[in-house]
């Protein structure tokens, strides 16, 4: 039988607000109170409950899709989702308890970088920090080891996939445009800079320390999950199995990978179409509906691959055709907006932050050097308080402290902390996806920049907003009323202006 793996990458960003925690109300999400809600209503909870309905147009059973599908949640819609809707994320977790015992000990879930950050262009501290954020915050979770972690929009380079390798994961999900040269042995070798990579198979990526480690990837068949995301191929799921069926071309493998949202959200019902074609079609046409890690115990790797380093060294993504361009300047990549509309924002906003950021890590290296052992080892440990918020935060700072702290010591090393989590979170990349500097996503990440601000001057740490405002104004809006990213930082960002813009 040929295997079928279907992978959702689920994703919100997180919403909340950095000050009180609760996501506040969006109009652009009505008749909903926030985005959240409303594709929990559409996607999230439907795929958690979907039903079979048979030819008398009743309900014959009701599926957990999640059961059926490799998938990956983000840590911080999950964490809502636990909060918000225990149902939905009862029936997540059991999905992959389930899927354990179906399939050789292999769980249909994945982790994933915690704040879903372009890792590539993190540097070397913040890119460890979302991985080990991501794993233990799926280890909490699920209750068991990782197999794999999903790249944010995909986006690696070699020293991303080198961290996964030295992080003890077995195998990635890549596009097949990130894909340069397969290597079959004793010099042969072929190119597939072009997108050709055989999707029906893994290939085996090894470490450059001739250590001999390495890491399997699986590149996804682009036409099969182009057709899922935007052909309109959900509308049957006999359609869609047919076009499994085409795909396979007698290999061993199909295997797609799409935003999870597609089910349900961008298109009003996938998640039945889902479900009949993974319960019903499916196995009619004979395909053994697996997930990626089943498959690669029964089906190692035999050749190894290359993957491309993209524009300047940068890295490559899935949704941009410029390697990771659509995350540091106008690429001509964007979501949305009106024609004539440019995202020459992009630069300013990074350079700005990567200030904010290195400004903030200089005060953490310098003033948690005087309250803990390794201020950078605590912070990759700080997840733990993140995720448990009753654990003693005393306990915590007690075995990472140089000796013990008093408590406004304790308090002022715990801010550190905080100010270093809201940096990480300043750099969730659909502040950049978009066409617009004023879009609710690039300023939820300026409200994470206000909170490093202010805690930094609760801390009475030398202040860089003037200048963090300074490289903001250069950063200037499609919408000549919202000016300049500084001027959306003073209206939006900081605690005062608690409202959201409208285009009307």
């Amino acid at each position: 039988m040929t295997a079928l793996i279907i992978h959702g990458h689920f994703y919100q960003p997180p919403r909340e607000n950095p000050w009180t925690g609760s996501i506040e109300r969006q109009p652009s999400a009505y008749p909903y109170h926030d985005w959240n809600e409303r594709i929990h209503d559409e996607c999230y909870g439907p795929n958690a409950f979907a039903h079979i309905i048979g030819a008398s147009n009743t309900i014959e059973c009701t599926l957990n899709n999640y059961a059926n599908i490799s998938f990956n949640f983000g840590p911080t819609l999950l964490s809502w989702l636990e909060l918000q809707h225990p149902k939905t994320y009862r029936r997540i977790i059991e999905a992959d308890k389930d899927s354990v015992g179906r399939r050789s000990g292999h769980g249909n879930a994945i982790a994933q970088a915690y704040g879903h950050a372009i890792l590539p262009l993190c540097n070397e501290r913040d890119r460890l920090t979302h991985v080990l954020w991501g794993l233990a915050d799926f280890r909490f979770r699920f209750e068991r080891e990782p197999e794999s972690l999903w790249l944010p929009e995909t986006a690696c380079d070699h020293q991303t996939l080198e961290l996964l390798i030295e992080q003890g994961l077995r195998f990635v999900i890549l596009a097949p445009n990130q894909a340069e040269r397969v290597l079959r042995g004793e010099g042969e070798s072929y190119s597939v800079a072009d997108g050709s990579i055989d999707p029906r198979r893994a290939y085996q990526y090894p470490h450059s320390d001739h250590s001999g480690r390495s890491i399997a990837i699986f590149f996804y068949d682009g036409p099969s999950s182009r057709a899922i995301a935007f052909e309109r191929v959900l509308s049957s799921s006999q359609m869609l199995v047919e076009m499994f069926k085409g795909a396979a071309q007698g290999g061993a493998m199909v295997n797609v990978a799409t935003d999870g949202e597609t089910y349900g959200h961008h298109f009003k019902l996938g998640d039945l179409a889902l479900a009949h074609a993974l319960a019903v079609e499916a196995r009619e046409q004979e395909f053994q509906v697996t997930n990626y890690g089943e498959f690669l115990a029964r089906h190692p790797p035999e050749f190894e691959v290359e993957i491309k380093s993209g524009p300047e060294g940068e890295g490559t993504s899935w949704s941009c055709a410029h390697g990771v361009g659509r995350w540091i300047r106008d690429c001509g990549c964007h979501t949305g907006g009106e024609p004539g509309w440019r995202q020459q924002w992009r630069g300013p906003l990074r350079l700005a932050l990567d200030f904010l950021r290195d400004e903030a890590a200089r005060q953490f290296e310098s003033v948690g050097a005087d309250l803990l052992i390794d201020p950078w080892a605590t912070r990759n440990y700080y997840i733990e308080l993140i995720l448990d918020h009753g654990r003693s935060r005393a306990e915590f700072l007690a075995r990472h402290s140089k000796q013990i702290l008093s408590p406004p010591d304790q308090m002022r090393a715990l801010t550190l902390l905080e100010i270093q989590r809201n940096a990480l979170l300043m750099y969730t990349s659909c502040g950049w996806f978009f066409s617009e500097l004023s879009g609710i996503e690039t300023l939820q990440i300026l409200k994470y920049a206000a909170r490093v601000i202010e805690l930094m001057d609760e801390l009475g740490l030398p202040s860089p907003r003037a200048r963090f405002l300074g490289m903001l104004a250069a950063a200037e809006s499609n919408i000549p009323a919202f000016g300049t990213g500084a001027d959306l930082y003073l209206r939006f960002a900081e605690p005062a202006a608690d409202v959201v813009p409208s285009y009307s």
